[in-house]
């Protein structure tokens, strides 16, 4: 299950096209039974998704759940504790209801300060430490400097930078797959 913001529901995006899309089919050339929901809201924040995801796990009860928000917190200046706490929240109630978390994390551009910036990068991998989970260590590396990988408003990845994320998460994915993060394996 992928519980994310606009840059996992595939914004602005023709349908199945999105990364989303792209990690179900990945996975299921790998194995048919797998399956991936996608419980992404355009415009989420962490409060949101700490909100949701208990409903969401009962309903769906995934084995992984691919955490994938704080970009709308961070470009609304939230403050840095809020987003930990939240994340936090949304990380220990997947793990209660025995499926495994895995955290992308996100970073913002250097037009938020110096120390809000590094702040904000560096909650990713201090709850992940904190957490002992596998790590995502920023959704768009690799491409989130070059304006050609971005849609006209230049905040949401293109067609083209699909599967450079994609390509972005599955390394940790594969680590969590390997380490019986399913319950089904």
């Amino acid at each position: 299950m992928v519980l994310g913001d606009s840059l996992s529901a595939g914004y602005g995006l023709p349908p199945g096209t999105g990364w989303v899309d792209l990690l179900e089919q990945r996975l299921q050339s790998r194995s048919p039974d797998d399956s991936v929901i996608n419980i992404s809201i355009s415009g989420e924040i962490t409060l949101g998704g700490r909100n949701r995801i208990e409903q969401a796990l009962k309903d769906h009860v995934p084995d992984i759940v691919i955490v994938a928000l704080g970009a709308n917190d961070g470009l609304q200046g939230r403050s840095i504790p809020s987003i930990y706490e939240n994340l936090e929240a949304i990380i220990l109630i997947c793990k209660r209801y025995n499926a495994t978390p895995l955290l992308v994390g996100m970073q913002l551009p250097p037009n938020y300060g110096i120390s809000y910036t590094q702040k904000f990068r560096d909650i990713y991998p201090h709850l992940a430490q904190n957490q002992q989970l596998q790590l995502v260590p920023f959704l768009m590396a690799g491409f989130g400097d070059r304006p050609e990988f971005f849609q006209a408003d230049g905040i949401h990845p293109a067609i083209r930078a699909q599967e450079k994320i994609l390509d972005n998460i599955w390394p940790a994915l594969t680590e969590v797959l390997k380490s019986g993060g399913t319950r089904h394996q």
